[in-house]
């Protein structure tokens, strides 16, 4: 019966398509075969400048996300980033709250690893304290997204990952008003609506989107509701120069529905371990930007931004093996644990970008300079009400934790392109970090006195590209820069009085090298390369001892290695009068081993050297099909993810409450289908885990909670956009 009706919709579909054929068989074929053929290839690559950026001879992507027919509602990390190889997705919110993702084997915790942007603003809610991003802007409002890997690290911050840019739609200058609305409903209680307003008076042109979502969720005790606004105004002071200001929001409240264990997920992995458990981040984005074209060699910008809000939770945080059931004391349900960050970060950033003559040939040099000062509060280990609501009352008002880790830091980083030869240019660069983070406060069950809670950043990075063009299509590049990824808020607060953290805690340093081969010919566009990324100062747990006492250290535990290839290519032909085929693969071969590296396992310390580090898969793969007609288009993607381990000491049995344990393999099949009416009406249908695998994509060790969490079986959604 299924098939039956996919076979009835394709029908449908091919059928309104050779029927709108037809009519408008009168008109020029050009703009049609262009338009189709950006949407069959929606990858391209940065120009070597952009902006005040420059981007020669780094590995990049550019994802236009209008072209494809990807799940948009649910912001599918699979589907959006398919064709950029590598990209590891933590699939445990189906609803499309958060995007957790990361490359060449780095932690995917909410992108932490990246300098994540929206319209080159940061948006990590506090680079020092916790770099997660918790700020989440739709999809549909989304135009493309930039993707610069970890050789990219100086001109953005100092990440491993690179920068993260999510540019979303600009203003529609050839009218006054112009009006968009793109709506979804779906399996389990999926309803979303997406309404934006854009148009230029004046001087002034503006953008402004609102939208919602709702959701019951996959599994049980799972809902989720979300909502999102933004008003963009760019305002052209002279013909060189513009003002833009912009003010995004993005709030959620989603129920957590608790980790299981392994057999609770082979038995049913719809069900829920905890009906009490809520998280709601709730986030600000304001920023003020200027950007000057002072003359035809020379651009400014200044922008100034902040990350303002909250990080709320309310759980019976306990692992799977453990109920969430009626105290039979109290007659009630256990006290819950209340959690709450408070965010205030704010950024300025300088950026210059100059071109000029040198020895006769073409150079450009972008400089800048960045300054942040961030206070992030934390408040934890608050004593919760026993209800089930979202509810963060306090019924002791004393917190567990209360403290705030205030950084002041300024970076100024410059970079040189030289044209060598026409054909050959190198690009070396460095970044400059200077500043510090304090933690103050208390711990009710810790002496603070014993906390590192003064920790300096002071280093210099280095970098050094190169590219050379074989012609205007293909070129071959290579690059080496460094990174680092600063000791975080949670790396310092001790979990319990029987642990410690490190007073002399070191920030994880090292670099990303790469070398590719890319460019297009024909019908053909392809990608390929190679890197390695060392990874120094991993944080981590050994076991100390002191006057016969043991107790757990939290400290630096060694290095990791991470070799891989990296292979894209597409192939686009057409195949017929307005008939096009699009046929890619995007694969990624890692090998992440730990180096001069131990590990606690009980009451002992273990030397995990060559080990294989936890949840980076040696095989990530997803190759599609695209085939396009008229005004029809169907796409079949497959994703495989092979398997992984869940810890340092690649546990392959899991443990009874699955906190560790391997991560077995999957491969997910997924259909998306689009129908161009106009224009201005556009139809999707997707159903996403096409087979309704029953998967697992990691055991987190902390949020939301040690164990299984099952990611969504077969969903089915529509989505109807109108433009007016």
């Amino acid at each position: 019966m299924k098939r039956i009706c996919l076979v009835c919709i394709w029908i449908i579909v091919y059928s309104a398509a050779q029927s709108q054929q037809q009519k408008d068989s009168v008109k020029e074929n050009i703009l049609d075969d262009v338009t189709v053929r950006s949407q069959l290839s929606n990858v391209t690559r940065l120009n070597d400048v952009a902006g005040t950026r420059l981007n020669l001879g780094k590995k990049n992507e550019v994802l236009y996300v209008q072209g494809m027919d990807a799940n948009i509602a649910e912001k599918t990390p699979r589907q959006i980033f398919a064709k950029v190889p590598g990209v590891f997705v933590y699939d445990m919110d189906g609803a499309g709250n958060q995007i957790n993702i990361s490359v060449r084997g780095l932690d995917p915790h909410r992108g932490w690893e990246f300098n994540i942007r929206k319209n080159g603003i940061i948006t990590n809610s506090d680079m020092y304290g916790y770099p997660a991003s918790h700020y989440s802007m739709p999809m549909e409002a989304v135009d493309h997204i930039e993707l610069v890997r970890g050789t990219g690290s100086l001109q953005y911050g100092a990440q491993f990952g690179g920068m993260l840019n999510y540019a979303i739609k600009q203003p529609d200058t050839t009218r006054a008003i112009g009006f968009e609305t793109i709506n979804s409903a779906g399996s389990y209680g999926l309803l979303s609506t997406y309404n934006a307003i854009s148009g230029r008076v004046g001087k002034l042109d503006y953008y402004a989107y609102y939208s919602r979502r709702e959701s019951d969720g996959y599994r049980k005790n799972s809902q989720s509701k979300y909502s999102a606004q933004s008003l963009l105004l760019i305002y052209r002071l002279a013909k060189n120069a513009t003002l833009k200001a912009e003010l995004a929001r993005s709030s959620y409240i989603y129920q957590i529905p608790g980790p299981l264990s392994d057999s609770m997920f082979l038995a049913n992995p719809r069900q829920s371990t905890r009906a009490r458990n809520y998280f709601n981040p709730s986030i600000w984005v304001p920023s003020l930007t200027a950007d000057w074209n002072i003359n035809e060699h020379t651009q400014l910008s200044w922008t100034l931004s902040a990350v303002l809000g909250d990080r709320n939770s309310v759980q019976y945080d306990k692992t799977a093996n453990i109920a969430d059931s009626i105290n039979t004391a109290t007659k009630e349900y256990n006290n819950r644990q209340v959690d709450i960050d408070n965010f205030n970060s704010y950024t300025s950033e300088l950026r210059l970008l100059h071109h000029y003559r040198l020895a006769g040939m073409q150079s450009t040099v972008s400089a800048g300079l960045q300054v942040i000062n961030n206070d992030l509060h934390r408040r934890q280990l608050g004593k919760g009400t026993t209800g089930s609501d979202f509810d963060l009352t306090l019924v002791d008002p004393t917190w567990g934790r209360d403290l705030h880790f205030k950084t002041n830091n300024i970076a100024a980083f410059i970079e040189n392109s030289f044209k060598v030869t026409e054909r050959w240019s190198v690009n070396p660069g460095l970044r400059w970090e200077n500043g510090k983070s304090d933690m103050t406060g208390t711990i009710t069950y810790y002496n603070p006195g014993n906390l590192p809670n003064s920790i300096k950043h002071n280093f210099v990075l280095l970098g050094f590209n190169t590219q050379y063009s074989f012609n205007k299509n293909s070129n071959a590049y290579a690059g080496i820069s460094q990174a680092y990824r600063p000791v975080i808020f949670k790396d310092i607060i001790p979990g319990s009085v029987n642990e410690r953290a490190d007073k002399n805690l070191r920030d994880a340093k090292g670099y990303t090298i790469e070398a590719g081969y890319r460019g297009s010919a024909g019908y053909l566009k392809w990608d390929i390369s190679v890197f390695r990324l060392v990874y120094r100062n991993r944080l981590g747990t050994i076991n100390q001892e002191e006057n016969g006492n043991s107790y757990i250290f939290r400290t630096n535990i060694g290095d990791s290695y991470t070799n891989g290839l990296e292979w894209f290519t597409e192939y686009s032909i057409r195949t017929g009068k307005n008939a096009y085929l699009n046929l890619f693969t995007s694969t990624a071969y890692m090998n992440a081993r730990y180096r001069n590296a131990s590990v606690r396992s009980g009451d002992k310390n273990v030397d995990v050297s060559g080990n294989k580090v936890e949840s980076v898969p040696s095989l990530i793969t997803r190759n599609g099909a695209s085939f396009k007609l008229y005004r029809a288009s169907v796409s079949l993607l497959y994703s495989y993810t092979s398997s992984s381990y869940a810890d340092a000491l690649n546990t392959v049995t899991p443990t009874f409450n699955g906190t560790v344990g391997l991560v077995p393999s999957y491969g997910l099949l997924d259909l998306n289908t689009s129908y161009r009416f106009s224009e201005q009406v556009t139809i999707r249908f997707n159903i996403n885990n096409l087979t309704n695998k029953q998967y697992f994509t990691k055991r987190p060790s902390f949020y939301p909670g040690a164990g299984v969490w099952s990611s969504d079986g077969r969903t089915v959604n529509v989505t109807i956009g109108v433009k007016l």
